[in-house]
This record gives C-alpha cells, sequence and structure tokens, in this order.
C-alpha cells in the first residue's frame, strides 16, 4: 500500500487513487453488515487500544460517525469513492423508552441531591409548596410540549424548529441558545457531582489517597468522551434504562441511610429555622427557587419525541407520566427525609451530610455515578446536533472526507475539554445548579411551553375549560417567569461568594 502499513484493526486507507476508499482487511467497508463494522470499533476501544494509531481511532469513530447522520446511513462507495446514503432504522422507541429518557433527563442526583438545601432556604411551608407546585407545572408543561409535536400538521423533531413554527426565526435563536446553556451549565454540575461521586469512592475504598477532585472530574470526562461516539439518542436507550434503575437505587440508599442517620441524631440539636440576616435569608430563598426549577429541567422533550414509533404522541404522554411517578417517589421522598435528618445544616449535595453506613455511602456515590453518565450524553447532544445541522444541511449527500470527520472527533472533544475544565476550575456545584435552573431551564419547561401553547391556538373547544387552559399558562409563564429573575439574583450572588472564598481547581 505505498508504505502505509497496516492499522491494529485491519483497517487502511487506500491511497492509489482519490477520494479515499475505507477497507477492512481487503472487504470495501460498504460489503459489511453494520454489526460486523461496530466489532471492530469495540475491540479498538478495548484489547486493541493500547497499540492502536491515531489512523486507526479516526476510522473507527467514522463507523459511528456514519450512523450519527440524521435518519441517514452512510456506506463508502468502492467504485465511485462517494458515500451512498440509505434508510436507517425508523422511529422504533416505545413509551418505556421515552420514560427512560425523560427520566435520565430529569431524575438524576445531581437534581435532587440539592433539594433538601433548598427546603433549608426556605423552610417547611414554602419549600413543600414550592416543590409540588413545580412538579405538577412540569408534568402540565412536558404534556403540552407532546401535544404540539405536529400542532400544524408537520413534525417538528427538536425544540428548535418547534420554536421556530410558532414564534418565526427568534424562537429558533431563543431555543438555541437556552438549549446551549442548558447543555453546558447541566453538565458542568453533573461532572461536579460525578467527579465528587468518584472521590469519595476512593477515599472509601483508600482512606489515605493522593487523588484530588479535579483528578475524578478528568476521569468523568473522559469516560464522557467514548460514549459520546454513540450515534443518537436511541442508541442511549440502554444506558438510560440503567440509569432510571441507578436513580431508584439511589434514591432508596439516600432515603435509607438519611434516615438511619436521623435516628440516631438528638433532635434537639436540629434546627429548621431559616439562618442568617434578612438579606442572607432573602438570597438562599432566591437561590433554592432556582435549584428547584434546574431540578426539573428537561430541555430536549422534542428530541426524544422523535425517537417514538407512531402513536408518537400518545406514547409520549405515557413516557411523561410514568416518569414523573419515578420522580416523585424519588424527589419528594430524598428532599423531606434529607431536610427532616439534617435541617439548616444540611450540605448543597446530600452526600456531603451523610456519615454512616459508610458501605451504603459509598454505594449511593455509585449509583450517582451511573445515573449522571446517561444524562450527560442526552444534553450534550444538544451541542453536537446544533453544530452538525448546520454542517449536514448544506449538502446532504457530499463524499466522506477525512476533515469532516475530524470536524465530528474534534466537536466532542473540544466540548468535553471546556466542560471538564470549567468543572475543575470551579467545583461549586450547589451555585451551578442554581444559576442553570435560573437561566435555562426556567424559560424552556415553564415559560416557553405555556405561552407556545396559546400562540399555536390549540385550545379545548369547550369554552369553560378553554379559559381555564388560558389562565392556567398566563399564570404559570408569569410566575415562573419570576423566578427565573430571582433564582439568577441568588445564584449569582452566591457565585460570588464562593470565588471570594476559594481559589481556582479548590480540592472541594
Amino acid at each position: 500500500m505505498n508504505g502505509l502499513r497496516e492499522p491494529i484493526l485491519g483497517f487502511r486507507l487506500s491511497i492509489l487513487s482519490p477520494p479515499p476508499l475505507l477497507l477492512v482487511g481487503d472487504t470495501p467497508l460498504r460489503s459489511l453488515h453494520r454489526q460486523e463494522m461496530l466489532i471492530h470499533a469495540i475491540c479498538f476501544f478495548t484489547g486493541a487500544a493500547r497499540r492502536a494509531t491515531a489512523e486507526d481511532f479516526f476510522l473507527v469513530s467514522y463507523v459511528l460517525w456514519s450512523k450519527n447522520q440524521p435518519g441517514k446511513t452512510s456506506w463508502v462507495d468502492a467504485e465511485g469513492g462517494g458515500v451512498a446514503v440509505s434508510s436507517d432504522h425508523g422511529r422504533e422507541g416505545t413509551w418505556k423508552h421515552a420514560a427512560f429518557h425523560i427520566a435520565t433527563t430529569i431524575a438524576t442526583p445531581a437534581a435532587y441531591a440539592p433539594l433538601p438545601f433548598a427546603f433549608a432556604s426556605l423552610g417547611w411551608p414554602l419549600g413543600l409548596w414550592s416543590l409540588v407546585a413545580a412538579t405538577l407545572a412540569t408534568w402540565y408543561c412536558s404534556l403540552l410540549i407532546a401535544a404540539l409535536w405536529k400542532w400544524n400538521g408537520k413534525e417538528h423533531t427538536t425544540y428548535r424548529h418547534l420554536a421556530k413554527s410558532i414564534f418565526g426565526p427568534w424562537g429558533y435563536r431563543s431555543v438555541t441558545f437556552f438549549q446551549q446553556v442548558a447543555s453546558l451549565g447541566n453538565n458542568i454540575a453533573i461532572q461536579i457531582a460525578a467527579g465528587g461521586s468518584l472521590k469519595a469512592v476512593y477515599k472509601y475504598c483508600h482512606p489515605n489517597g493522593t487523588l484530588t477532585l479535579q483528578h475524578f472530574i478528568a476521569f468523568f470526562g473522559i469516560f464522557q468522551l467514548i460514549l459520546s461516539h454513540l450515534p443518537d439518542i436511541h442508541s442511549l436507550r440502554w444506558v438510560n434504562a440503567l440509569s432510571t434503575f441507578s436513580t431508584i437505587g439511589f434514591a432508596g440508599t439516600i432515603i435509607g441511610v438519611t434516615i438511619y442517620d436521623g435516628k440516631k441524631i438528638d433532635k434537639s440539636t436540629i434546627s429548621y429555622g431559616l439562618q442568617g440576616s434578612s438579606s442572607t435569608k432573602g438570597f438562599k430563598a432566591f437561590n433554592a427557587l432556582g435549584a428547584i426549577a434546574f431540578s426539573f429541567g428537561d430541555a430536549i422533550l422534542p428530541e426524544i419525541q422523535d425517537t417514538l414509533r407512531e402513536p408518537a404522541k400518545k406514547n409520549m404522554y405515557k413516557g411523561v407520566s410514568a416518569a414523573y411517578t419515578v420522580i416523585v417517589l424519588t424527589y419528594w421522598q430524598v428532599a423531606f427525609t434529607g431536610f427532616w435528618t439534617f435541617g439548616s445544616e444540611v450540605q448543597p449535595y446530600i452526600l456531603s451530610s451523610l456519615t454512616v453506613p459508610q458501605w451504603a455511602i459509598a454505594m449511593a456515590n455509585i449509583f450517582a455515578v451511573i445515573q449522571v453518565s446517561g444524562c450527560y450524553q442526552i444534553y450534550c447532544r444538544l451541542t453536537f446536533a446544533c453544530f452538525e445541522d448546520r454542517k449536514s444541511s448544506k449538502k446532504a449527500e457530499e463524499q466522506f472526507q477525512i476533515g469532516r470527520l475530524v470536524q465530528y472527533v474534534a466537536l466532542r472533544l473540544a466540548y468535553i475539554v471546556i466542560v471538564t475544565t470549567i468543572s475543575a476550575t470551579t467545583p461549586f456545584f450547589g451555585d451551578f445548579v442554581s444559576i442553570c435552573g435560573a437561566i435555562d431551564f426556567t424559560p424552556l419547561d415553564f415559560v416557553f411551553p405555556a405561552i407556545a401553547f396559546l400562540k399555536a391556538g390549540k385550545m379545548p373547544k369547550q369554552s369553560s375549560l378553554g379559559y381555564f387552559v388560558k389562565v392556567l399558562n398566563i399564570i404559570i409563564a408569569t410566575w415562573f417567569s419570576i423566578v427565573s429573575i430571582l433564582g439568577c439574583i441568588g445564584a449569582v450572588q452566591f457565585i460570588v461568594q464562593d470565588v471570594n472564598t476559594y481559589k481556582f481547581f479548590h480540592d472541594m
């Protein structure tokens, strides 16, 4: 092959005649079944990885990249060297898959572990009211988004395009902005939480270990870089099924351990009152509202609905309701038991308040890492899709070029590096949770669905019911717009305090 040595996997790149031709052994890549191609990819990421070359990495990435093209499967044309595009799998997801995806994106340890701290900042009455109201409002708004999927007879497969169909170009740009902030902010909070959980397990196994939080944040980032090559949301269904069961495992463990600790603590020493000066109480309350909004964040509902088989709308309704059943069974109990046990002294991340039994705490941390791995992958795809849609829209069927593959790999690498760097530099978990909830999840999960449903004219035909829905949507949009502003104010205040208190790369 003109001096080009055979890489470890048997892939090689024909350079005898342009354009490039991908071969496995002596077989054109187009002649292989998808399963065979993925076997080569798995070999790369396992035993063969130690001796793999850079060429192997790019070619394996191509196998996954080719499947990443929306609704298409790309094959290399051995005769002409071009890319022949054929139909990929259709929408195969069921309502159970939708429930897995939704529960994975919402019911994460990074979302409900701060809820006891939010209760401590609001007190029992306001905390309980805020949690119940947010649960019902997001469940209702999620059903609104599902109802709007074909509101004008056309399928709107992303949140961005749904917004454009209702509000025009400014709707597209606004939702794109909020989704990108959600993608970065959510995954920064997740990576900080995952790093903390991995460090806790490490300390349990090696009490005198010298690795810091930043090491584990980096380890988690490397793992996410590998997972980011899975092609689409539907391909994550089993990862997210495992994440959903880990959610239940995490919540069950936390509830059990907090009750166990609560029975050992002298309740006369526990205070449930609000702490600090009047201004501090106000900022804490604002911050808590942002944290509660974050805990119900799901900025990718239309993208999930696009993976479902017909009837997609009915399957989405069932999936949303099933996911919210899991949420009620986990969120509420964690919030109640955590605040009951530790009162106003509870930490922003409930696991930091737990002491015994240590083996159970380590198990909860393992559940947490497994769960957030799936959530991270769903949100990073918002950014990947935004950039890759722009590339693919220019020319749907263009020849395979190494340059495009490099862009594919570089996008994922750049995203993971940016999120990992920010997480390691400023590991202030509670602050990122609050500001992310206030800035992006509140508009996307509360305000936009209520207003969009009104503007789309999808009101019930019965006049009295239509009037009720209109008033309810206006109340939700108005109140949660206020929550967004207040939550942002509280979060910024505490970020400033933490930056002045801690150094960059602080080992929390």
